[in-house]
């Protein structure tokens, strides 16, 4: 099965889709965080991404269905760090019945244009330490880890 697909920034038509991904990003990931409230959660102001200057919101198309998502939004750094504003990547969901064709490598490789047209040298993101599937695609793409997190019940 060799499907087509076009990567192409969201738009307001898209929100109904889009509540839907983030709820499966957040189905994903309560069983790799302990801390994820058990009630109803949202993790993203989804108008916001696809409307403002300082991100972009991507989606991916197979057969004029929308199968994945990932956005890049511009971020001040640390006044420590080399690069004053790096771009911070998120929202990297992909249909369960679409993984593994290499979605989210398109999607990343359009943010990372994005990012250069902006002129900026350095991007991040978070995941799970625990989700390797997620931290050996990154790696592939070119990440690497920088920092662990760490945290406690008290």
């Amino acid at each position: 099965m060799n499907e087509s697909i076009s990567i192409r920034k969201a738009n307001l038509d898209d929100l109904k889709t889009l509540l839907e991904f983030e709820q499966g990003v957040i189905i994903a990931e309560r069983p790799l965080d302990p801390f994820l409230s058990k009630s109803e959660i949202f993790y993203y102001n989804i108008p916001e991404l696809i409307t403002s200057e300082n991100s972009n919101l991507l989606v991916a198309i197979s057969n004029n269905e929308l199968v994945a998502s990932g956005y890049i939004r511009l971020e001040n750094s640390k006044q420590y760090h080399k690069n004053s504003k790096h771009g911070y990547i998120g929202f990297m969901f992909v249909k369960p019945s679409f993984r593994g064709k290499k979605i989210s490598t398109l999607i990343l490789k359009s943010l990372k244009e994005w990012a250069k047209e902006k002129n900026l040298k350095e991007l991040r993101l978070d995941v799970y330490s625990n989700n390797n599937g997620a931290v050996k695609a990154y790696e592939r793409f070119g990440f690497t880890k920088s920092l662990v997190n760490m945290r406690m019940d008290i």
